[in-house]
């Protein structure tokens, strides 16, 4: 049993769970719980911890793999949560390819139907636009290398398992991306308050949907390379949404035209 955080497995962990530059470095991040952690794909998962009570709760599930018992005054440390089910695993960063997700649709049959996500900072936001891009058939998601870490603890827990399914990859150059897509006759869509009703478009063609920073939306620079400019309809006072509730509202309405 691991009883000290002085333990260079321990050291290494705790880093993986503060650091998002150490988890690029190592190409390496922590996921916890146990729901979580049967999630992981078996080529991706590196290394489980556990405690003793978490073993003797769920021994059956884990008879198949090989794992460290660590003290539960350690787990704490390790742990992102307030209330730890003591299970923890070390996976190996996913690898998607930009390319890949332009040629295809999630279902096969229809072109391409793409997120780009500009600066977005909240980690439940972003862990919420996975669930939600999953759910509708969203073809993959682009991220800026601005948008918080999607490696992120709060980020992974909040994707409930969808960060293993839906593809993904930050994009270093956005301007870049965006000739790419137009290379590739995919439509490209700026959400913005000053935009046309989306409602009236046609997605069953090569989309991608642009989404900003929660608090400033998309830059005027990446806005001005869109080819439309779109908006939610809203009736009261309310002047937007959220960043994943618009993330929600896009993709269930191209899920929608779809078929789905």
């Amino acid at each position: 049993m691991i009883t000290s955080t002085a333990n260079a497995q321990m050291k290494h962990v705790v880093k993986l769970k503060k650091s998002a530059s150490y988890r690029r470095k190592h190409h390496e991040f922590l996921v916890e719980g146990i729901r979580m952690v049967q999630e992981i794909p078996p080529q991706y998962l590196k290394r489980l911890y556990v405690t003793e009570a978490f073993l003797a709760r769920h021994e059956k599930l884990f008879a198949d793999k090989s794992y460290e018992i660590v003290s539960e005054a350690v787990f704490k440390e390790l742990s992102d949560t307030m209330t730890p089910q003591g299970v923890l695993a070390v996976a190996d960063c996913l690898s998607h390819s930009f390319e890949q997700m332009l040629e295809t649709g999630s279902d096969g049959g229809y072109p391409p139907a793409l997120l780009l996500l500009e600066n977005l900072q909240d980690p439940g936001n972003l862990g919420t636009i996975l669930r939600v891009a999953e759910g509708a058939g969203i073809t993959g998601i682009l991220l800026s290398k601005d948008t918080v870490d999607i490696y992120n603890p709060k980020v992974v827990r909040s994707t409930m398992g969808s960060i293993f399914r839906i593809p993904f990859c930050v994009v270093d150059n956005l301007f870049e991306a965006v000739e790419r897509l137009r290379d590739k006759k995919i439509r490209t869509c700026a959400a913005h308050l000053q935009g046309d009703n989306f409602y009236g478009m046609d997605f069953t063609k090569g989309v991608c949907i642009f989404i900003g920073n929660e608090g400033n939306g998309l830059t005027e620079e990446l806005t001005s390379l869109a080819d439309n400019k779109v908006r939610i309809p809203m009736k009261g006072q309310v002047e937007s949404l959220n960043a994943a509730t618009a993330a929600t509202v896009f993709s269930y309405e191209i899920l929608r035209q779809r078929g789905g």
